[in-house]
């Protein structure tokens, strides 16, 4: 993913659960907008109608647990989130995130020091995270070509679909 990514942030804490991302109540469709009109009501009622596109999710240890559910992606994706940073991600939802193309950053230093309405500046290519209101910075791995691929896709979909094509227009 070589795509900046700029935003203010909104602040959650450690082990925000799948069923807080987006209430049981509201998986009988897999329709991001509609996932994102009731994305994280359960912790803050107000952030479906709040929420700028755009803007970052910065987080605690071990975001998204829970629940197996690609919706929980796919509600931050139809609320607008511009990307999530955390200290920590369960792993499916980490591996959820990728599939619906959701880009997600792993840095325990960012995640302290961000506060609640900060710019952010994240740049994928370059492994950085800057905090645009206080000037620190802080650096993480880069995705492997292949992540960084699927997410430029906009996820695993997309990506199998624009790869099938490759093949069948080279056969």
């Amino acid at each position: 993913m070589n795509k900046t990514i700029t935003g203010q942030a909104w602040i959650f804490g450690d082990d925000v659960d799948t069923d807080v991302i987006i209430p049981a109540r509201y998986l009988v469709t897999d329709d991001p907008k509609e996932l994102g009109a009731h994305c994280m009501e359960g912790i803050d009622p107000g952030f479906p109608k709040t929420f700028p596109k755009g803007d970052i999710l910065v987080a605690g240890e071990n975001f998204g647990c829970g629940s197996s559910r690609e919706h929980a992606p796919l509600a931050l994706l139809g609320a607008g989130c511009g990307c999530v940073i955390a200290a920590s991600f369960a792993r499916i939802f980490y591996r959820n995130a990728f599939n619906v193309g959701l880009p997600i950053f792993e840095c325990p230093e960012a995640a302290k020091g961000i506060r609640k309405g900060d710019d952010v500046e994240v740049r994928p290519a370059e492994g950085r995270i800057l905090n645009l209101a206080t000037g620190e910075a802080w650096t993480f791995p880069p995705f492997a070509d292949f992540l960084q691929d699927l997410l430029d896709s906009g996820g695993l979909v997309p990506w199998v679909s624009r790869e099938l094509e490759k093949r069948r227009a080279s056969s």
